[in-house]
């Protein structure tokens, strides 16, 4: 059991050492034990899976136990993405279990658990079930039955999607399934509104490949080449379990989280005329609060991770939450990031705004009058305790590189903001290893590599 350990999103391992039928049954008894305590027997619990080795199998697994408990389970027929079932589990008031290990690298998989309200688990959630381990639930026998969550789901972003508007965009489309659980469903949206695209990787491949489910330039490179080599397109892709995005522009460029987030909420805000907060994390970019400032929206910051987000968009109803590797959901939808819905709403603005990707990021960077830059490096370190010395050596720094330290921020690790008011890092551990992760945020190339050196200065 003690090889079972829950991180910010759920239980990952390796298949075949620590992710095995042993340890999943324990994980599963712990999870229907919590649904239990907290809802009774009658709660439903849905099951989904991706197309990752032994995603399927083990799924199956844990509906049986599940139903062997009394519980009824409805258990995808086909590989599912995770916002699909998060939002079947809204709509059905249920529980839900995600098989995924969404970007990580093909040995791994996981158990994701999604309350009723279709967000992740809290970390409150996470530490009574893990305080469930070893124990289960018998209270007769329930049952399993196949259920195929696509079809609610379609429905609801026929409401929150415009699709007649993105009929009508001049740019080509070209899909990268990057062999992810995104298939079948961001692709059969466009086919069903006879909306043109062009696609590659559209099959499921539990080895991805041969690279990772994660969409980022490096992994991207394929779907870049393409675009560029067809004028005038826009390269769209997903993560493994399709809850992230990947944006390409029409310069065969990567374009960032934080500003897709930021075009996206200046779509919602001065085109939809949605009202509300933005929700971020401490780690997004200033580009954001700059943005909302621009148009009079109040910022929501939050520590890093999608569930915190989440839990804040639960509380205020936001036009929009994100962060910045890659998430994202909006008003309306469920409080859980929704890669697909960010594919689509790009889409709709640039079709509703009769622009291009890069003319969008050039109204946005017109906006703000400025353009930020970020990095982010690690530092291995020896031991725990020489993580408490690090946080506590960046708390006390009062001058970085000539810039004075205008504010400490430390709702997640240590947040130093600089008196140039462009510039800013963040110091946080990683929660599993002795490692810092150091953010760095900056308007220039040249200030960000000053910046790094404070890197150095931490070990």
């Amino acid at each position: 059991m003690a090889s079972i350990k829950f991180g910010t999103d759920g239980w990952r391992a390796v298949i075949g050492e620590d992710f095995t039928s042993e340890n999943v049954a324990i994980v599963t008894n712990a999870i229907g034990t919590y649904v239990f305590e907290e809802f009774g027997i009658d709660k439903k619990i849905l099951i989904g899976y991706d197309p990752r080795n032994m995603a399927k199998e083990f799924a199956s697994q844990c509906a049986n136990l599940l139903a062997q408990s009394g519980f009824k389970v409805l258990i995808s027929e086909i590989v599912v993405p995770t916002p699909v079932l998060a939002y079947n589990a809204q709509l059905f008031n249920a529980c839900a279990i995600m098989f995924t290990a969404s970007h990580n690298p093909p040995k791994y998989l996981g158990m994701k658990f999604i309350p009723d309200y279709a967000g992740p688990a809290t970390s409150q959630i996470t530490d009574e079930i893990v305080a469930n381990f070893g124990q289960s639930v018998s209270k007769g026998i329930g049952k399993v039955e196949e259920f195929n969550f696509k079809t609610n789901y379609f429905e609801h972003l026929k409401t929150l999607i415009n699709f007649e508007k993105i009929k009508t965009l001049k740019t080509n489309i070209i899909f990268d399934g990057l062999y992810s659980a995104a298939i079948g469903y961001f692709d059969k949206f466009l086919d069903e509104f006879s909306i043109p695209y062009k696609s590659l990787h559209m099959e499921f491949d539990p080895n991805f490949g041969g690279g990772m489910p994660e969409p980022k330039p490096k992994y991207l490179r394929e779907l870049m080449e393409k675009v560029k080599s067809e004028k005038n397109s826009i390269g769209l892709s997903n993560d493994g379990d399709g809850d992230r995005f990947g944006i390409i522009n029409e310069n065969g460029e990567w374009v960032s989280p934080n500003e897709i987030i930021s075009i996206l909420l200046l779509y919602l805000k001065n085109d939809r005329k949605m009202q509300g907060e933005l929700v971020k994390t401490v780690g997004a970019s200033l580009l954001l609060d700059k943005v909302a400032d621009k148009i009079g929206v109040e910022v929501i910051e939050t520590a890093v991770g999608f569930k915190h987000v989440g839990e804040a968009m639960r509380m205020f109803n936001p036009i929009i939450g994100g962060e910045e590797s890659g998430g994202l959901s909006i008003q309306g939808h469920i409080p859980e990031k929704d890669g697909i819905l960010a594919n689509l709403l790009i889409l709709e603005a640039m079709a509703s705004k009769n622009k291009s990707l890069v003319e969008l990021q050039k109204e946005l960077y017109d906006l703000v009058g400025a353009k930020f830059f970020n990095e982010r490096v690690d530092l291995k370190l020896e031991s725990c305790e020489q993580i408490k010395i690090s946080l506590e050596k960046a708390k006390n720094l009062k001058n970085v590189d000539g810039f004075k330290v205008i504010k400490t921020d430390l709702k997640d690790g240590v947040k130093l903001y600089l008196e140039d008011n462009s510039s800013w890092i963040l110091v946080r551990p990683s929660g599993t290893e002795p490692l810092l992760r150091i953010y760095f945020e900056s308007d220039s190339l040249e200030k960000i590599e000053r910046l790094k050196e404070i890197a150095v200065n931490l070990g």
